[in-house]
């Protein structure tokens, strides 16, 4: 087994260079940017992960939780090195708390956002029935013609409603649609890939680093390669609440979460960088990960930045406090306006997939 206070063998120079499809990974990102994915109601997304899997020759068995899992065989039969590479699906939205007696909503929140950054968006109510209705969310004061305090009213979870696009005026006309408390509410990602490379969404956390995962199976599918030790791709679903790959298989000996990098005041990370996080709010990350995740960015000469986000936590942060004896370290694509209307440019995606390219032809 690799030592754990040594650093890795020297970089070979000499590594096969992995071609990542833009066109394949700008595509599938779209998709999933489509594809309503709170926390904890994924089975969409996953579903349409797991189609794809399949179609490049990949089988993605889903743990009890409902993680999906790729695994991938390394050329080195001599390694017991298995790296995890981890991104999640489920993203931010909201349940239905309770139903006012003007027919609106009241929400509670999945996941950590401004209440502001919701405001006035489109949604979409998921009924355990399986019916859905769209609606918009705003204020209980939502006119200023109306309310003279709309300006100034401090937007939090209490005064947030949501305006069912149905005739309904009471309660009851609300439960006659079948809606009900603890039913999904989805916001509209709205996603738009510019001819400038910007991509601009809802929800690019995290979807834009599992498009980037996906990108590395597509390369190795049609450019024909093998990492050269184990592979365990995860896909996560309960990220945003914190316990994402609190249990990750246990032949797992070193991890990479792939998420978003930040950008913003004493950041560095622009939105076509790769983003190396050496320290969160969970604390530093592997050291000698870190470094060979630098290092193999200025050999390759993708852009980067190595950054500290002290409001932030990972998978890898999950996994480590679930009590996994692992090796884990933080990358991700820079993404601007992180939970609130997000933009990231197509090369922080590439970039990210040829990094990670890179790691695991080492």
């Amino acid at each position: 087994m690799t030592s754990f206070d040594q650093p890795y063998a020297p970089i070979n120079t000499t590594a096969l260079q992995a071609g990542i499809n833009k066109d394949y990974v700008t595509g599938l990102l779209m998709k999933l940017l489509s594809t309503p994915s709170p926390t904890g109601y994924t089975h969409h997304a996953m579903n349409l992960l797991k189609e794809e899997a399949e179609k490049l020759g990949y089988t993605m068995e889903r743990n009890a939780k409902g993680c999906g899992i790729i695994r991938v065989k390394g050329s080195d039969d001599t390694s017991d090195r298995v790296i995890a590479l981890s991104g999640h699906v489920d993203t931010l939205g909201a349940m239905v708390r309770s139903i006012n007696s003007n027919g609106t909503l009241k929400l509670t929140s999945l996941g950590g956002f401004m209440a502001n950054s919701m405001e006035n968006e489109y949604c979409i109510i998921h009924t355990r029935s399986g019916r859905t209705y769209t609606g918009t969310i705003m204020t209980n004061q939502p006119s200023v013609h109306v309310f003279s305090g709309a300006r100034d009213l401090k937007r939090e979870e209490g005064v947030m409603m949501v305006r069912i696009d149905e005739l309904v005026h009471t309660a009851d006309d609300v439960k006659k649609l079948d809606i009900h408390v603890g039913d999904y509410v989805s916001f509209d990602a709205r996603p738009v890939h510019l001819p400038s490379g910007f991509i601009k969404s809802r929800h690019l956390d995290d979807k834009a680093s599992v498009a980037a995962l996906f990108g590395l199976l597509h390369s190795m599918k049609h450019n024909q390669w093998q990492p050269k030790h184990d592979i365990v791709m995860i896909v996560t679903n309960y990220e945003e609440v914190g316990h994402g790959a609190s249990y990750i298989p246990q032949d797992i000996t070193e991890m990479i979460a792939v998420d978003m990098g930040c950008i913003g005041d004493d950041l560095t990370c622009k939105e076509t960088d790769v983003s190396i996080c050496a320290k969160d709010s969970s604390g530093p990350y592997d050291y000698f990960m870190t470094n060979r995740l630098i290092d193999l960015a200025v050999r390759e000469g993708i852009p980067h930045a190595v950054d500290i986000y002290p409001h932030y936590g990972s998978d890898a942060s999950a996994s480590l406090r679930g009590g996994n004896n692992i090796r884990a370290a933080l990358i991700g694509p820079g993404v601007h306006a992180s939970h609130a209307m997000e933009r990231t440019h197509e090369q922080a995606v590439l970039n990210t997939a040829k990094l990670l390219a890179a790691y695991i032809q080492e």
